[in-house]
């Protein structure tokens, strides 16, 4: 076989296109995530009492939302410091009602317990 026929372009199927760099990275990147995806996965079984999945799943939405409370509550504190130091009351203003619903928002799940019992 000669060189002329040995040419690279040859070798590929008709009609494929050139992946580039970025590609073949993105396309490791895909291949290396289904790997971990298919191998590393583990199954999870049910808990035998539907009671308990539900409650479970309601502990965990409310901690989520007293996550989120505990950042509007932050947040407030930081607008209140602020509006004292510029002297501003609309600010200030804004800032005690963040802290109000950052609290409300955190402590939800007592006031609810509160409301029901």
């Amino acid at each position: 076989m000669s060189k002329k026929n040995r040419n690279k372009k040859n070798d590929r199927p008709q009609g494929a296109l050139p992946l580039g760099r970025k590609g073949r990275c993105g396309f490791s990147v895909y291949a290396a995530t289904v790997l971990c995806v298919g191998c590393l996965s583990t199954t999870a079984f049910a808990a035998s009492d539907p009671l308990t999945v539900v409650n479970n799943l309601s502990t965990f939405i409310f901690s989520l939302i007293r996550a989120i409370g505990l950042i509007l509550l932050g947040w407030g504190v930081v607008q209140v410091g602020l509006s004292f130091q510029s002297h501003d009351p609309s600010q200030r203003s804004q800032g005690f009602l963040t802290l109000a619903g950052g609290l409300v928002v955190t402590f939800a799940k007592e006031i609810l317990d509160l409301i029901t019992a």
